[in-house]
């Protein structure tokens, strides 16, 4: 915050000297006071400059400082007082809204609590979380926040998370669970391994990603670089073009007085900050509202997305099997199911034994046959678990059928020969996620679902979100294949969960992964994470997008418009430097406060209905 501060007495002293002329002062007061002010001022910008044009390069710097060093040798000191002391003020302003912005990013460091109970030794006591190891075990009390990321030991509680991930509903955690920095454990007591140290865990992963990741341009900031960049040494070439022209035909002071007056009219100061400013801005907003998006060209390619492709296994569904329906002699058939389980390891195993219960005794001799099922012995008679076909599914062909219809897995159990049941499993979809669908089809976003799963079972668990546009049996090459012939329709966003999906992530306009807290590979694959697993976050991040990116170029056309208006005035003698200089920095204060705004986020307002849920979108 130098900038500030050296304006602020370069105001000081500029007042002083201007209320010495104003009280019947000495001349040499108001002189010396203008000089003080220029030098104070000056001393922000000038040095940098000389240093870049030691290197060969030029910047907005480069115009003021020829400006002022003109005024001064046509003996306007107030002037090139006057023009230094707002560039700075300019330059302060700019530095001041983009510190503001960080520390909204870098807040979320301060979720980290001051100390940490750590057991060692047998023995409880309070450390700073910097001085927690890979291994230590924290002890963590109702009310307290974790200190770092670590995995659940011993204990059930239900944490809150909405400060890191923006989910507002508590997230239930026991033995063997991870456990993210800057979580507020509820009424049960914690036992937590610390897996990465405080400069390592989940939080400061987040930040360091973000700010390395902010360098990166979007395209309104690449034109913002494209048109700066040749247009400084452009206006110095036109202003000396004006002088020397001008003092062929008039009088040399006054065209070399109007050549320093283009040369400041023409600088791209608002211009250079309009993009960047916005960019922290709305970087930081979202990162408090629990989306993690890394840098401007991620944030203007969410803003120009037409079309949304979902995964389905982990982003529209839980990826968390359950059984959701038993045929026939329920009791029976999930307690032989869970004896066979319960000595597998079956992909449906876990769904099984939730819905069962651990069985009271495990089948013995358990061998499982490959492509088919599971076969054993239960107190001494034959038991079998598998598909249809490999064991007959007798009078229940058609309820089998129906349950395959809804997306499930179904398995059938024998005992001793006789069929005892059908057992479905099936990956529900997340509770959020027909609502969501919902909501972007009302704003105009083609939605499609790209999934390795089998066409029945992806098609049934789309239906139910609404999603009419189904690409089944994809490959993760097949996936990217399926993103770029999309992509002819529009800019598209791919959803996905950061491993699999990484090849259609990459080829996407923009991609977001799901629950970045939990997966190095999402922050690293995507361009945009959310930070927990609820996908309500999605509309109002493609909305907050959309409405930066409508800022952003706000700033931009404000920017060349200045430059265009100005340029004729300062030619033609009707603005002189003060004014011109006053006009720029002006800009650049609404550019700044423009681009602050999009540190707010705003909720979408609604949208009026969409088709029906289960026709695709043309």
């Amino acid at each position: 915050m130098d900038e500030i501060r050296f304006a602020a007495a370069a105001v000081l002293l500029l007042t002083a000297g201007y209320g010495t002329g104003w009280a019947g002062g000495p001349e040499w007061g108001v002189l010396l006071g203008q000089a003080g002010a220029l030098a104070v001022a000056g001393w922000t910008f000038v040095p940098s400059t000389l240093r870049g044009l030691a290197r060969g390069r030029l910047g907005v710097g480069t115009l003021m400082t020829v400006a002022a060093v003109g005024a001064v040798l046509l003996g306007d000191v107030g002037e090139a007082a006057m023009l230094a002391v707002l560039y700075t003020i300019a330059e302060g302003l700019e530095e001041y809204s983009l510190a503001r912005t960080r520390s909204g990013l870098r807040s979320l460091l301060a979720l980290v609590p001051a100390t940490a109970t750590v057991r060692r030794d047998g023995q409880d006591r309070g450390i700073v979380p910097e001085e927690l190891r890979t291994g230590d075990l924290l002890v963590l009390r109702p009310g307290e926040r974790l200190a770092t990321d670590g995995r659940v030991v011993s204990g059930a509680t239900s944490l809150d998370t909405s400060a890191i991930t923006g989910e507002s509903v508590p997230v239930e955690a026991t033995t063997g669970d991870e456990v993210h920095a800057g979580s507020v454990n509820g009424t049960g007591v914690l036992e937590v391994e610390v897996t990465r140290t405080a400069e390592d865990n989940s939080l400061a992963r987040i930040v360091q990603v973000v700010e390395q990741e902010q360098s990166r341009k979007g395209s309104g900031q690449r034109l913002a670089d494209r048109i700066a960049r040749p247009l400084v040494p452009g206006v110095l070439v036109a202003a000396a073009l004006v002088a020397v022209v001008g003092g062929l035909f008039g009088d040399p002071a006054t065209w070399i007085e109007r050549a320093l007056v283009v040369l400041v009219a023409a600088s791209p100061c608002a211009l250079a900050i309009s993009v960047p400013v916005t960019v922290v801005s709305a970087v930081g907003a979202a990162t408090r509202h629990g989306v993690l998006i890394k840098g401007g060209a991620a944030l203007e390619a969410l803003g120009t997305v037409r079309t949304v492709a979902f995964d389905k296994t982990g982003t529209l569904t839980r990826n968390r099997p359950a059984v959701t329906a038993v045929l026939g002699d329920r009791t029976r058939a999930l307690a032989v199911a869970a004896a066979l389980e319960a000595r597998s390891e079956h992909p449906l195993a876990p769904a099984i034994l939730d819905a069962a219960g651990d069985p009271d005794r495990p089948a013995e001799n358990v061998e499982a046959v490959v492509g088919a099922g599971l076969t054993g012995t239960l107190d001494g008679r034959p038991v079998r678990l598998g598909r249809a076909g490999w064991i007959a599914p007798g009078d229940m062909t058609d309820g089998v059928q129906r349950l395959r219809d809804t997306g499930a897995t179904v398995v059938l159990v024998e005992e001793d020969g006789a069929l005892l049941g059908a057992v479905a499993v099936r990956d529900d979809p997340r509770p959020e996620a027909a609502g969501v669908v919902a909501e972007l089809r009302n704003r105009g976003y083609r939605i499609a679902v790209l999934t390795g799963d089998d066409p029945v079972t992806a098609r049934a668990v789309a239906g139910e979100v609404g999603v009419g546009e189904v690409h089944a049996g994809l490959r993760p090459e097949d996936k990217a294949r399926v993103v770029a012939d999309l992509r002819a329709h529009g800019p598209l966003l791919m959803v996905g969960d950061g491993v699999n999906d990484a090849p259609a992530l990459a080829a996407a306009d923009a991609g977001v992964a799901m629950g970045a807290m939990g997966t190095d590979v999402a922050i690293e694959t995507a361009d945009t994470a959310l930070m927990g697993e609820d996908l309500g976050h999605l509309p109002l991040l493609l909305a907050h997008a959309r409405r930066s990116r409508t800022i952003m170029w706000q700033s931009v056309a404000l920017s060349l418009a200045i430059i265009v208006g100005l340029m004729p005035l300062a030619l033609f003698g009707v603005l002189g430097l003060a004014a011109v200089v006053l006009v720029h920095e002006l800009a650049e204060v609404v550019v700044v406060a423009n681009g602050v705004r999009a540190g707010r986020i705003r909720a979408p307002a609604p949208a009026a209905p969409a088709p029906r849920a289960h026709e695709p979108v043309p």
